[in-house]
């Protein structure tokens, strides 16, 4: 057999499959996903005037762009990234990244940290253009609320010849090593307690208009006060001689001292009137072995900072201490500060166990209420664990509102209210290896006092579904079992099922897995906590938290008669209530069409709800400027890029901001089109059909089949070509001349592979009525749950030419039993409740396991299968694949598993994805298309040239051979 170089072929390829192509256009090649954008860090400004974002290439250099509303006006940085509006909106400052070919030149000479490039940051002057830039900078911070100010803080400084400070004395003879004296040997040991100390770097307030600059020394973190007045830090000196926390007033520059001292100082937490700041550091026990740290509280205008809590104070647990980890914040109105405390750890052993002595066990009880390898999962989690507990600054009593039995505690009105809800699954932990979703039990607690009382025990289900109203007067919840909405009032009483009066399910009707079924979610409540807003599955309803007002429809009905679903949009992220009597904005989506847009409608008031905009497009959510009447938003089609769009409030003046990906144009593309038919078992289906530019039906083409569950409603998404973690690229196959087809299933409980069969085969045979698709050049392609049913299919029918099934699970008996590495947990619960839907337990379904396992029945397989399963999945362990690989081998069938060592579920690294979209194409392109195989599919790659060759080349059939290695 000859081989031929990969380019040459590909060419060849290209110019076979492309039939009745435009010469101005061509087909996608792997070349193009380095140079496609996505849009990353966009943002509004506050006045609405200016829009900004980053082009962001798959593999290459991002591009900053700055554009004005109202006109063309655009400023393009290199490199530009992390920009955000000053807060007065007259500037916009970003970090300016190094060159990607700069950073991985840097990486393969293998240059110290502090010598490889570094970021830089950029001001961009709005009124003049003008751009000033600075070097080696690490992060920088701008006032939330006013002031032109901005703070950056600068990497290490770099000295001269510091780059190189090995050489001359590698060059020159080792010294004889000399004993230490004794005192050397103390300073060594007291250095060695300190070895955690390092120098801060240069901090720089800089005035935005003027440009002046002050800087400060030795600095670790900083925040700022919202309103700009006052810029807080904390510095760090490897000697301790200038550790401390500072507050510099911006307007005259003058610094003050919060508190001064050996050790270390962090969280710098401002409060939302700029007039308080808190901090933690361990200065007063700096010299113990284990410090201990402190809270402690500085007001605008003290002269220094005050301790408010600490080890021993009162309100924190006997042998309690307050968290190095906990994250502070101070309620809204100033009047507490919320920190995390917890248990303070054993001592560290005085000395250390030498190497050759330790043992190293993991030990697995089954009475541990989490298995052993999720505890490790969680282990640097749970060592940095926090309680939240609160300082009343009033009086500074500090109130323990969590701790171990209750765990979480979430508060209201930013920390104003009096009441905060309580979470604790600690009961119920074991339950999560073979039940999903978990239980909880809900308390609602006293922030003044930190009492509890039990609102309701052993709720299964997310705690995402239970909040307290705004004003705190009523706790709410979902309950799977009961389909319903429950609410609790804070003051007591039986809770009350407010959604029983509903004429329609608020659960989602089509759930199919053999658990509680969640429900359509809600939009929240109305003012004065009035009314709570829960979704059907078209409609929003408002139901009476008290249980005596019937419920209103709040849309009229007017979604269920279009098939149109309406969701409330909330345009202010810090709105907490709903407005009864102001306009509000709703989404739509046309379950019918999957056309969407946006609706006018009010809570009270008996119009329906008024058209504003619906488009065969899917528009994405909007943003508000804070001060202005503009709305930023994105509208995307199969076709069509989500570009960045803005319009009024109104929606009717909608103007482009972005163009990403301009070069599309010169590139062969395709259509989008929602397809039916029904399953063998008579029910009704959808699919997307995805065809070829210049589509004629006269031609039979080949088509890839891709699935997972219900992708239907993603008729209207975008595709962007590209080297996915996992799957193929519709765009990119569409354009090489296939048609892809992606069925919607629909799953019986205990029945999970005869379910995709019946769905999938039904639809394929759909579609291949139509006679546009070679019935002998149909492949299929799907990734995990997707890997799994194609491994099923091929076991059951011989309708696909080839099938790549990645990471599949093929023996639900072994797999079972396994534990999903990446979180630690046992793969019980995905078999008893979730995705893959058996309903029972190995032994009380033992058949349903064995019947769905394709393993038990790789001897039907007379498809080639290729599989990517990686070392390092954490979600289906690649002995899964394995298991399948080596079936197929022993029966003596085609069969290929790809290992990208140390990548897990999906691949991470792109120069992997690249790797993988090639193979598969190499793959699908010989079977589908009768293309040479290339050599690693072909012959394949021995260890011994691992990492020499790729085996990419393809194999041409000697001139005497017959028809291609591809035919059956």
């Amino acid at each position: 057999m000859r081989k031929t170089s990969f380019v040459f072929a590909i060419a060849c390829c290209v110019a076979s499959i492309a039939h009745a192509q435009s010469s101005a256009k061509r087909p996608l090649d792997h070349e193009v996903y380095d140079s496609w954008n996505q849009i990353r860090d966009q943002q509004l400004s506050d006045d609405g005037r200016w829009v900004l974002y980053a082009l962001v290439p798959q593999d290459g250099d991002a591009e900053l762009h700055v554009r004005s509303v109202a006109s063309t006006t655009t400023h393009v940085v290199a490199r530009g990234r992390s920009a955000q509006f000053s807060a007065e909106g007259g500037f916009v400052v970003f970090l300016i990244k190094p060159e990607l070919t700069a950073q991985r030149e840097a990486k393969k000479e293998k240059k110290k940290p502090d010598d490889q490039p570094k970021d830089s940051l950029g001001i961009l002057n709005l009124g003049t253009g003008e751009i000033t830039r600075v070097e080696r900078v690490k992060s920088f911070a701008v006032p939330d609320d006013a002031g032109a100010w901005v703070a950056y803080l600068l990497e290490k400084a770099v000295k001269e010849g510091e780059e190189d400070d090995t050489t001359e004395a590698e060059e020159q003879e080792p010294a004889e090593p000399k004993e230490p004296e004794p005192e050397e040997e103390a300073q060594e040991e007291e250095e060695d307690k300190k070895k955690d100390k390092k120098d801060g770097t240069t901090l720089v307030l800089r005035n935005l208009n003027s440009g002046e600059e002050q800087q400060f020394d030795l600095v670790m973190e900083y925040a700022f006060a919202a309103d700009g007045e006052f810029l807080a830090y904390a510095t760090s000196s490897k000697d301790g001689s200038l550790d401390g926390a500072y507050a510099v007033e911006t307007a005259t520059g003058t610094v003050l001292s919060l508190l001064e001292g050996e050790g270390n100082y962090k969280a710098l937490t401002v409060d939302e009137s700029s007039e308080q700041l808190a901090f933690l550091a361990d200065r007063d026990d700096y010299e113990a072995d284990q410090p201990a740290f402190a809270l402690y509280h500085w007001r605008n205008g003290a002269r220094d900072a005050r301790m408010l809590a600490g080890e021993g104070t009162a309100g924190i647990p006997e042998g309690w201490w307050v968290g190095e980890h906990g994250e502070l914040s101070f309620s809204e109105n100033g009047q507490r500060l919320f920190f995390g405390t917890a248990p303070r750890p054993a001592p560290e052993p005085e000395e250390e166990t030498p190497e050759w002595e330790e043992v190293k066990v993991d030990i697995w009880n089954w009475k541990d209420l989490l298995l052993q390898p999720m505890q490790l999962v969680q282990r640097d989690e749970e060592l940095k664990r926090t309680y939240r507990a609160v300082v009343h600054l009033g009086d500074a009593r500090v109130v323990q509102l969590a701790d171990e039995a209750v765990p979480e505690v979430e508060v209201i009105q930013d920390g104003d209210g009096d009441v905060a809800l309580g979470f604790t699954n600690v009961p119920y932990r074991q339950l999560i290896s073979w039940d999903t979703p978990g239980y909880l039990d809900i308390y609602l607690v006293d922030i003044n006092s930190g009492s509890r009382r039990l609102i309701r025990e052993r709720l299964q289900g997310s705690r995402f579904r239970v909040s307290l109203s705004p004003e705190g007067k009523y706790v709410s919840w979902w309950d799977g079992h009961e389909r319903a909405w429950f609410v609790a009032s804070a003051s007591g009483g039986e809770p009350v099922n407010v959604t029983a009066a509903l004429p329609h399910p608020i659960y989602n009707e089509l759930h199919d897995w053999p658990m509680i079924p969640s429900s359509y979610g809600t939009a929240g409540w109305t003012e004065g906590d009035g009314w709570y807003l829960v979704y059907d599955r078209y409609d929003i309803w408002a139901v009476d938290p008290s249980g005596r007002r019937a419920p209103m429809n709040i849309t009229e009905g007017m979604g269920r008669e279009r098939n149109v679903q309406f969701r409330y949009v909330r345009l202010d992220p810090e709105q907490e209530a709903i407005p009864e009597r102001d306009p509000i904005l709703l989404s739509a989506f046309d379950r019918t069409t999957k056309t969407s847009g946006f609706y006018r409608d009010r809570i009270r008031g008996s119009d329906r709800p008024r058209q504003l905009v619906m488009q065969d497009r899917r528009l994405g959510p909007p943003r508000k400027a804070e001060d202005g009447d503009v709305l930023l938003f994105t509208r995307q089609s199969f076709q069509e890029f989500p570009d960045l769009w803005v319009s009024d409030l109104s929606l009717g003046d909608m103007r482009k901001m972005s163009d990403a990906n301009p070069q599309q144009a010169e590139y062969r593309w395709g259509t989008a089109e929602l397809v039916h038919w029904r399953s063998t078992d008579g029910k009704p289906l959808q699919g997307i059909l995805y065809k070829p530019e210049d589509f004629d039906p006269s031609r039979q083409y080949p088509m890839m089949v891709y699935f997972y569950e219900k992708m239907s409603d993603g008729l209207h998404s975008y595709r962007s070509p590209g080297p996915g973690s996992s799957s193929i690229s519709v765009s990119f196959y569409v354009s090489r001349g296939y048609v892809v087809f992606i069925p919607d299933i629909h799953y019986r409980v205990g029945y999970p592979g005869e379910s995709a069969m019946d769905c999938v085969v039904s639809g394929v045979l759909s579609v291949l009525e139509n006679g546009f698709v070679d019935p002998d050049r149909v492949g299929v392609q799907g990734h995990s749950w997707g890997g799994y049913q194609i491994a099923y299919l091929v076991t059951q029918t011989n309708i696909f030419r080839a099938a790549e099934a990645g990471a599949p699970v093929s023996n639900m008996t072994s797999a079972y039993g396994g534990i999903r590495w990446g979180s630690g947990m046992s793969r019980m619960f995905q078999y008893e409740r979730s995705q893959s839907r058996i309903g029972g337990t190995l032994w009380d379904a033992r058949p349903r396991y064995l019947a769905n396992s394709p393993l038990f029945w790789a001897d039907k397989i007379e498809t080639p299968v290729l599989m990517l399963h990686n070392d390092e999945d954490g979600a289906v362990p690649w002995y899964q694949g394995i298991e399948f690989f080596v079936a197929l081998r022993r029966l003596g069938k085609p069969a290929w598993m790809l290992n990208y060592n140390g990548e897990p579920h999906g691949l991470r690294k792109y120069p992997n994805k690249k790797d993988w979209a090639i193979r598969m194409q190499q793959f699908f392109d010989h079977y589908l298309q009768d293309a040479p195989p290339p050599v690693w599919l072909a012959e394949g790659v021995p260890a011994v040239e691992k990492g020499r060759t790729r085996g990419l080349e393809l194999v041409e059939p000697e001139p005497t051979t017959g028809g291609g290695s591809g035919s059956r």
